[in-house]
């Protein structure tokens, strides 16, 4: 067995899963910011365009971001 492969292997999946912890942290932040900054009509929509996201994981995003700033 090649425990050296098997390491490798473990290491990069444990930076892939930080790499997509930390995209996740900036785009939830950043689409959080887009809907306090405008006032855009449709604004949730394209939200949810461009994330995939639905409505309903849009609004708990602002609704724990106004929990926290408060």
């Amino acid at each position: 067995m090649d425990t050296a492969k098997l390491e490798l292997a473990a290491q990069r999946y444990r930076e892939a899963e930080a790499a997509l912890d930390a995209a996740r942290a900036d785009l939830q932040a950043e689409a959080v910011t887009f809907l306090q900054q405008t006032d855009e009509r449709g604004a949730q929509a394209t939200v949810v365009r461009i994330t995939g996201w639905t409505r309903e994981h849009i609004r708990r995003l602002a609704k724990r971001s106004e929990e926290q700033s408060a």
